[in-house]
């Protein structure tokens, strides 16, 4: 299970977990793959205590962080924008639609200090730079990544300067070139069936083009894999290990909530849907009457990132909130991919780790044993 990958990074299983939880990716790390921790909601200084912890409880073992640098978004042009300035920016009609949509199933507005929250811009490439500087302090950190662009020229130059691998996400062959050209280490292929932010190619497909494309560079395989089985499939495709994040969302060291753990758990594949109302961008989710609220024909309709975001960080909360408080999941959902309809049981990250690899060695021993058999 070790690739040529996995041995320049130190680590013994070509398994990477993208998680917003510290918990899962030190599991993971410890179990012998990549933990990459989502870094998207942290401040900088956020950030640096999530990192002094993961260098506390990683046994001195390798892991990742992942950024969001995007190519394009609403006041890219004019460098650093303002929280409030593009706040401003938001058309009052969207904010009265989708406070009625709350008021109508009950959600409470916010009463002050008690229920405040941060809102915390990080869909620019300002504070992406600013975490990518916390990140390199720490020498166990051996893997950036970042999603939806290309990372800036410099911003390579710095993370090769500390020997640290950079990694982006990609849809498509030619976004996989430009990252290619950009001096990107790895290249994680990203079908149309992972959850989050994802193209309209699926894992089948792209991931073989993407190898042919960029070789010899690493390929790593995401979208559709919770598995072993689906884990040797991306490796007989030419993959060097896969990268995995809805299965994580199930495990009994993840932050969700448990109301949501159990809709993950009854859901089905045909369960989610990519939606632009996460943050202007397509988006795979578990389909909510909160998603579907956004298809209505009286919805005002989707704002480009990363006005989409400020829009709904509130209204999210209050949802969040709600369903802890009161009992109401009814609006409450989470980015997911397609392999929801096999995340059926609540295990320990480990346990995860542990059933892939072992799957994954018998799926390749029955291909070896069919080639044997051939003819």
């Amino acid at each position: 299970m070790q690739t040529d990958l996995a041995k320049k990074l130190g680590i013994e299983l070509s398994i990477f977990a993208f998680s917003h939880c510290r918990d899962v990716v030190a599991a993971v790390t410890r179990a012998g793959g990549l933990g990459v921790l989502g870094a998207l909601a942290f401040t900088p200084q956020e950030l640096e205590l999530e990192l002094q912890w993961l260098d506390a409880h990683t046994a001195n073992k390798p892991y990742g962080v992942d950024v969001v640098m995007p190519q394009k978004y609403v006041g890219k042009q004019e460098g650093r924008a303002s929280t409030e300035s593009l706040k401003a920016s938001v058309p009052e009609a969207h904010r009265v639609w989708l406070d009625g949509l709350l008021d109508k199933h009950g959600v409470s507005k916010l009463a002050g200090d008690a229920d405040a929250f941060r809102e915390h811009l990080g869909w620019d490439d300002a504070t992406g730079r600013e975490l990518v500087e916390v990140a390199l302090r720490h020498p166990r950190m051996k893997l950036i990544a970042n999603a939806l662009g290309t990372p800036p020229a410099d911003v390579v130059a710095r993370v090769h300067a500390q020997g640290v691998l950079v990694a982006a996400l990609v849809g498509t062959v030619n976004q996989a070139k430009r990252q290619q050209e950009a001096g990107v280490d790895v290249i994680i292929a990203s079908g149309y069936e992972a959850g989050g932010h994802t193209g309209e190619i699926t894992t089948m497909v792209l991931v073989p083009q993407v190898v042919d494309a960029v070789a010899p560079l690493p390929v790593l395989a995401a979208g559709g894999i919770a598995d072993g089985r689906q884990m040797a499939a991306a490796l007989m495709l030419g993959a060097e290990g896969v990268w995995c994040g809805s299965v994580w969302l199930t495990t009994q060291e993840s932050e969700v909530a448990p109301s949501l753990v159990e809709k993950l758990i009854s859901a089905r594949s045909d369960d989610t849907v990519r939606s632009r109302c996460l943050s202007g961008k397509p988006a795979r989710q578990l389909v909510t009457t909160y998603t579907k609220a956004w298809e209505d024909p009286d919805c005002p309709g989707f704002l480009p990132m990363p006005l989409q975001g400020l829009l709904v960080a509130e209204a999210e909360h209050r949802i969040r909130r709600h369903a802890a408080s009161e009992g109401g999941a009814e609006l409450l959902g989470t980015p997911v991919g397609q392999v929801v309809g096999q995340m059926k049981r609540v295990k320990s990250t480990a346990r995860v780790v542990f059933e892939m690899v072992e799957q994954c060695a018998e799926a390749l021993e029955r291909g070896k044993h069919l080639l044997q058999n051939v003819g």
